[in-house]
């Protein structure tokens, strides 16, 4: 990921803040602790002054010094341990309650950038904050299946709004479960409103929150950064195209709405297919129905999403209107 100097800074910056409110959190915890349980305090003041008896006896050429400090320091800290979980705290109680443990929030490991700092890069530079957010409220928690009818049926499936609803939700939650075993990709279409970028996003948050690196754009976002690569070609522009083929789940949001020519076109085929060679997934969302996705780009981009992705064709009415009548209502009550 491209970064200047002041965007590298900003993220460190915010490690570093990180890291100093750890430490706030481990004192407070420790000398709550210690206030509850006054033995802690004795044992941990026991293992400072052991360790450095036991220095000076091994700079005095007593070999049996460090044994005899690797015995007494587990004995002691098995009896803190049961001390702490006889009095209800967890084990890592006393420990930097850390946002990525494989790092511990410093956003390297062994001097090479941590997954974590690799996605703050792609929030930073794709301006995903709002993204961010957005899951907040747009996750499989708050996800409601009260809004497809039981009632309105897809001739094509005989399946209604609802059951078809629970079956992508069910294949979602299958593309997570096997996203670090099987290579997957995703295709939701239908009309506006049904739900197709719900759906995207709950699996984003998910992804996310297990530690893997995922983009999203809408169509007109992502081929901004094609053009940018092809026609400015600077070493940031190249940086962050690659990024695009890189990252393990790629979202590309309202394909269709941006404005179609050859350049996108093309584009759009070398970026689903070079994913593909590199087994990345992506998950696409349109309004498109499958014949204009063909007229529009092409046989050949047809061909690859239809046979390399997982096709969901949600229907039924346009929640957004719902949920706004639904408020209306509650404000007219």
């Amino acid at each position: 990921m491209a970064l200047c100097n002041t965007q590298y800074n900003i993220l460190m910056r915010r490690y570093e803040a990180r890291q100093l409110e750890n430490q706030h959190i481990v004192m407070d915890r420790i000398q709550e602790v210690y206030r509850e349980i006054p033995r802690i305090l004795q044992i941990d003041e026991e293992i400072s002054s052991l360790s450095i008896k036991q220095a000076k006896k091994l700079i005095d050429g007593d070999d049996t010094a460090l044994t005899h400090l690797h015995n007494c320091l587990q004995s002691l800290t098995e009896e803190k341990k049961q001390l702490l979980a006889d009095h209800g705290y967890a084990d890592n109680y006393l420990e930097p309650p850390y946002a990525c443990p494989d790092c511990k929030d410093t956003g390297y490991i062994n001097g090479r950038k941590c997954h974590c700092f690799e996605q703050a890069a792609i929030d930073l530079v794709y301006t995903q904050s709002n993204i961010r957010r957005i899951l907040d409220v747009e996750n499989f928690k708050t996800l409601s299946l009260d809004y497809y009818s039981d009632e309105q049926i897809n001739p094509a499936t005989g399946q209604s709004s609802l059951a078809t609803a629970r079956q992508a939700v069910h294949t979602c939650k299958d593309f997570i479960a096997s996203f670090d075993t099987q290579f997957h990709n995703l295709f939701f279409y239908g009309d506006t409103g049904i739900g197709k970028t719900f759906l995207s996003n709950c699996i984003a948050k998910e992804l996310l929150d297990s530690g893997h690196s995922v983009i999203y754009f809408t169509a007109s976002s992502l081929f901004q950064v094609f053009e940018k690569n092809t026609f400015e070609k600077t070493e940031g522009h190249q940086t962050d195209y690659q990024r695009i083929f890189a990252c393990d789940l790629l979202i590309i949001d309202d394909l269709g709405t941006e404005f179609s020519n050859t350049f996108t076109v093309s584009q759009l085929f070398l970026c689903l297919n070079e994913r593909i060679l590199r087994q990345k997934s992506t998950i696409i969302s349109t309004n498109l129905g499958l014949g204009q996705l063909k007229d529009l780009y092409s046989e050949r981009t047809f061909s690859r999403i239809s046979s390399s992705y997982t096709m969901i064709k949600l229907f039924g009415n346009d929640i957004r209107i719902l949920k706004k009548l639904e408020g209306q209502s509650c404000q007219d009550a």
